[in-house]
């Protein structure tokens, strides 16, 4: 299973000048968004909003056009059923993007959890569990968290979502 991981990440890698091409050089696209799709597929199946929101941060942060986009989530959601864990995916983001990239995945990561309006212990885990291996301090993974949190509107009832996540 992982040479296959290997091999198919080398395919993506090496097929430069190839007008299909999604992926940088590194391959840290590819894992950032299998990363992404394992938060959004953690709890269940992925709701309508988070595949749309899944999308969107795809094309934002990685200035894809949509079909781009389409074909790094299809392409990322393979390899992330073929994964047995987060390590391989943490690894090439570890050599590939520094610790401010390094942040905004797990921003990312956030904003997909927050996507629904709830935040499951299965979410809230695999982000820590991600941020560990990705070497991004707990202080700076909670900053994180309630910064996505703050930009969201207050939950039902009054009580801010960022503190019901907490």
């Amino acid at each position: 299973m992982l040479d296959g991981l290997r091999q198919f990440i080398a395919e993506v890698v090496s097929s430069a000048g190839h007008e299909d091409r999604v992926f940088d050089d590194t391959g840290y696209r590819l894992a950032a968004t299998a990363l992404l799709i394992h938060v959004v597929s953690i709890d269940g199946e992925p709701s309508e909003m988070e595949k749309r929101k899944l999308h969107s941060l795809i094309e934002r942060r990685f200035e894809l056009d949509p079909g781009m986009a389409d074909h790094l989530i299809a392409a990322a959601t393979r390899v992330e059923g073929e994964a047995v864990d987060l390590y391989h995916f943490t690894s090439v983001i570890m050599r590939s993007v520094n610790e401010e990239g390094r942040l905004r995945i797990i921003e990312m990561m956030w904003e997909l959890v927050f996507a629904d309006g709830q935040v499951s212990e299965f979410e809230d885990n695999v982000v820590w569990r991600a941020a560990d291996l990705l070497g991004v301090s707990s202080r700076d993974r909670i900053e994180l968290k309630h910064r996505v949190a703050g930009r969201l509107p207050t939950a039902a009832g009054g009580q801010d979502i960022a503190d019901a996540a907490s």
